[in-house]
């Protein structure tokens, strides 16, 4: 041993490296230990090789999972993608389309006149068959479970609406005056986001949207089953939806790339003269909604 390094291995390492060079087993590579017969790897050296390999493997899964838990949260707190089933809000959105839902805007801001919004059936339109959804269910573990798969977009029992906000609370939105539509008065200009030569609506209507509660509309005014289809027929508050049910603004198509672009509101719903009833607008609390690319109805 000199001065200044310390080694436990007591044989003279210029005889181990003239070994190595000649090919003697065991020399400079860690000795009979590290390589069994053959020159194959020892037993000490096969079991570092297993324990680094289940290390890699945990890592892996750690990231794998990660990534899950990350990706589920953002699906249920910030973005969601739906697919658009059917043709009623033509020409602003097809039939295929893929858009992204904001899911956390209205914690915000209030819900506007113009934002298309997804929203559940629950406490309004009911399922497509205008009958309730399915409650939740009465096993309280059932109840949890049910609403952390809701929560985090993997199950949901309720069925999902997307459709444009046309009055807010308290405003009074009627039709039509000089073939417009009106909301506390103000004619809208709806020409930017209609279906071409569909009329705003072949259906009058006048009515003051409860507190809490959106009147909502297709662009495709002609199929569209939205809040004049379900003034009556004992559906509550004249076709108004609850603004708590709302999960989020539809805010850019994302499929197909032809179509690919932001949603923008129509500049007509900008009017400083239209202002907000005396209810106003609370801001929305943000639900749950379906699967990867969410169901839509309309």
């Amino acid at each position: 041993m000199q001065d200044g390094q310390a080694t436990d291995d007591q044989r003279d390492p210029a005889a181990l490296t003239a070994a190595a060079e000649r090919g003697v087993p065991g020399a400079g590579d860690g000795g009979p230990d590290a390589r069994g017969k053959h020159g194959r790897p020892g037993r000490h050296a096969r079991r570092r090789t297993a324990g680094q390999g289940k290390k890699s493997w945990r890592r892996r899964l750690i990231i794998v999972v990660t990534a899950i838990v990350v990706m589920l949260l953002i699906k249920a707190f910030v973005v969601q993608v739906y697919r658009i089933p059917s043709a009623s809000m033509e020409d602003t959105l097809l039939t295929g389309d893929r858009v992204l839902v904001n899911k956390l805007v209205y914690h915000f801001r209030g819900i506007g006149r113009g934002d298309i919004v997804v929203f559940s059936g629950q406490g309004s339109w009911g399922s497509t068959s205008g009958g309730p959804d399915p409650g939740l269910p009465g096993n309280p573990v059932l109840r949890i479970a049910d609403d952390v798969l809701s929560d985090v977009g993997l199950y949901s029992t309720q069925t999902y609406y997307i459709k444009r906000v046309i009055g807010l609370p308290g405003d009074h939105v009627a039709c039509c005056t000089d073939g417009r539509i009106t909301v506390n008065g103000v004619p809208l200009n709806e020409t930017s986001y209609l279906f071409p030569g569909a009329a705003p609506s072949a259906q009058p209507f006048s009515v003051t949207v409860p507190a809490g509660r959106l009147w909502v509309m297709g662009d495709n005014r002609a199929i569209s089953d939205d809040s004049r289809g379900h003034m009556f027929g004992g559906f509550p508050d004249h076709g108004t939806v609850p603004e708590n049910e709302v999960a989020g603004r539809a805010f850019l198509i994302i499929w197909p790339l032809p179509q690919f672009g932001d949603l923008p509101i129509p500049a007509t719903f900008q009017q400083t003269t239209r202002h907000a009833g005396a209810a106003g607008a609370s801001v929305l609390q943000v639900a749950a909604a379906g699967w990867t690319v969410g169901r839509l109805t309309y």
